[in-house]
């Protein structure tokens, strides 16, 4: 039980900062303001599956599908960061706001697809995917069966608990904003905003240190 717990709140405790979900909930309210309760209820619950699947499939197979194209971690993370850094960058200068009320056909058409932005890269982008992927490298080579199950239900529980957590901050993301007000909403949209970018900064900056640190 001691391994089962304690992989679960490593499987947890290394994701949940890196996704934060309650952050991010009034930035997923902003770009879904058009849509009504039902319509974002739907939203939040395709954004937590598809966030599983991103997680168990980095965890699991991640660091093989590398191997097999030649590609680095720390490359993933330079490619990964640009793509956060740019979407920050998009929704620093996009003018969403809480008021906002247009019903665009951009902001539909980012509504009927969950997958992107709204799941990667602002819920699980490529350092929650990164650290996924290094989770999953760090198993045991060489271990009994019994032990290799419970590595495996014990990951497979935490990421299960990332993605309800997912699930119930988006759900309930409008009662987070009820409880800042208008404008401080505002502020944590803009904040949540830089934060993403500067994430993307910094997932870039760990990735050109780990390809510097590499044998030539």
């Amino acid at each position: 039980m001691n391994v089962f717990f304690n992989t679960f709140l490593l499987v947890y405790a290394a994701l949940f900062p890196i996704i934060n979900p309650v952050g991010n909930a009034p930035l997923l309210l902003s770009l879904t303001k058009s849509c009504t309760e039902q319509e974002r209820r739907t939203v939040a619950r395709r954004i937590a599956i598809n966030s599983f699947f991103l997680l168990i499939g980095s965890l699991a197979v991640g660091s093989h599908v590398l191997e097999f194209f030649g590609i680095s971690l720390p490359v993933v993370r330079i490619g990964g960061g640009l793509v956060v850094t740019a979407f920050g960058w998009q929704l620093l200068n996009s003018g969403l706001s809480a008021d906002d009320h247009n019903t665009g056909t951009t902001r539909q058409a980012r509504v009927v697809d969950s997958f992107y932005p709204l799941t990667m890269p602002m819920t699980v982008g490529p350092g929650a995917m990164s650290v996924a992927i290094a989770l999953g490298s760090q198993r045991p080579a060489y271990v009994d069966l019994p032990h290799l199950v419970v590595l495996a239900v014990a990951a497979f529980a935490g990421i299960l608990a990332i993605s309800a957590t997912i699930y119930l901050c988006y759900r309930f993301g409008e009662n987070i904003v009820a409880r800042l007000g208008s404008s401080g909403t505002n502020v944590v949209v803009r904040l949540s905003a830089f934060i993403l970018f500067c994430i993307g900064i910094q997932i870039i900056w760990m990735g050109w240190t780990g390809l510097m640190a590499l044998p030539k």
